[in-house]
């Protein structure tokens, strides 16, 4: 089978992996302190915290944004759940804004008719989770101008964009949010295996993080309540949890971040062979935002479904082996967040979304016989 999508490791990276493995200490190490380091400086960001899982990632920057119980939080619904579940953690109240068609990503005027809406009623939200889908990044520098307008505070879900631009300026750099979320799954730009990064720019914002990705535990005689009873002394101050990377996983964190760049090109490669070859298949194919670099960690094209039977179509590719996959079911339709009276019809552009799209394969050792292979067996279909 051809996957949809797969890491890529090299002998390098194996081999900074077993080096790991003979030191004393193999978790909160020094890998972490440079891998932390290696995203700071790529980005361009003042801090950053690195984390077992985005979803982790996500929880902790919306504690370090002291979101809090009643307190309101919107986000896409073209996105896996973690971009929501984030909030409700805190007993915060979810909400969606609908993406635009033509980039999957949030959709600037619909937000902005649904801020003037919420600031009538007087239920603005506190925070807007933005996803950055399939790699490129949203017109974050437009909703940071709502943001000063309508008073909300902005976490990016940036867990697909590692390595891609707006403006000449890289996703993580968080000059138009409060902090920015990265992914390391096997699957994204580079992999720790599992693992997620907190960037921020605010200092207040990385403190609380860092504290509650530690059990919400200091070690610091500064913020002790009771008096320092010696050096192994500690005090508990947050409700937190361990949340930590370990020193295998950021051994090859650390090993990948070199790779970023080529990974990136190698992919927009792939990318642009499907755009030439696909243009006359009756697809829409992805769009980029002309201002845009995509790390394209995804290449999800819309079908005609007057035309295509989707069901239909993944198991014909799938029997001439090739994995596709669909991104996203719609937050709201699944069973959690309809007993929170979310229905279908609610959001129709990423419900669209969800009934027209597949990803098809795109990862960095996709050799080009078997891109070609997949497009002719598309062809053949669409014939």
């Amino acid at each position: 089978m051809i996957p949809y999508n797969r890491q890529s490791i090299s002998n390098s990276d194996i081999e900074l992996i077993k080096k790991t493995l003979k030191k004393t200490i193999i978790t909160r190490g020094d890998n972490l302190v440079k891998f932390e380091k290696a995203i700071k400086n790529y980005v361009n960001c003042k801090y950053t915290v690195g984390f077992n899982s985005a979803s982790s990632a996500l929880t902790s920057a919306c504690f370090g944004l002291n979101i809090s119980k009643n307190d309101i939080v919107w986000t896409v619904p073209n996105s896996f759940v973690a971009s929501a579940n984030c909030a409700l953690h805190f007993g915060a109240k979810i909400d969606f804004v609908d993406i635009d068609k033509e980039y999957k990503n949030i959709d600037i005027d619909y937000l902005e008719q649904k801020l003037i809406k919420a600031k009538k009623q007087n239920k603005l939200p506190k925070l807007l989770i933005s996803v950055h889908f399939a790699g490129q990044a949203t017109f974050q520098e437009k909703i940071y101008k709502l943001s000063k307008k309508f008073g909300f505070k902005i976490l990016e879900d940036a867990s697909h964009s590692l390595g891609a631009k707006r403006f000449d300026q890289f996703v993580g750099s968080s000059k138009w949010s409060d902090a920015t979320v990265f992914s390391f799954h096997p699957i994204k730009t580079i992999t720790s295996a599992e693992g997620g990064m907190v960037c921020t720019n605010n200092y207040s914002i990385y403190k609380r993080i860092i504290l509650f990705r530690n059990n919400g535990i200091t070690k610091n005689p500064s913020e002790f309540i009771k008096k320092n009873e010696g050096n192994w002394y500690y005090e508990q101050i947050y409700l937190g949890h361990n949340y930590h990377l370990n020193e295998i996983e950021c051994a090859l964190g650390l090993s990948q971040v070199k790779q970023i760049n080529s990974f990136v090109k190698k992919r927009n490669s792939i990318a642009n062979f499907y755009d030439k070859n696909m243009r006359d298949c009756g697809f829409k194919l992805p769009k980029i935002e002309k201002e845009n670099l995509s790390s394209h960690h995804l290449y999800a094209i819309n079908i005609d479904t007057n035309k295509i039977n989707k069901n239909f179509f993944f198991k014909y590719m799938s029997k001439r082996g090739i994995n596709l996959n669909v991104h996203y079911i719609p937050i709201h339709l699944h069973p959690f967040y309809k007993k929170l009276n979310f229905k279908k019809g609610d959001f129709p552009n990423s419900e669209w979304h969800y009934d027209t799209a597949i990803s098809l394969p795109i990862y960095v050792g996709l050799k080009i016989n078997d891109q070609k292979k997949i497009i002719n067996i598309i062809k053949k279909f669409v014939e």
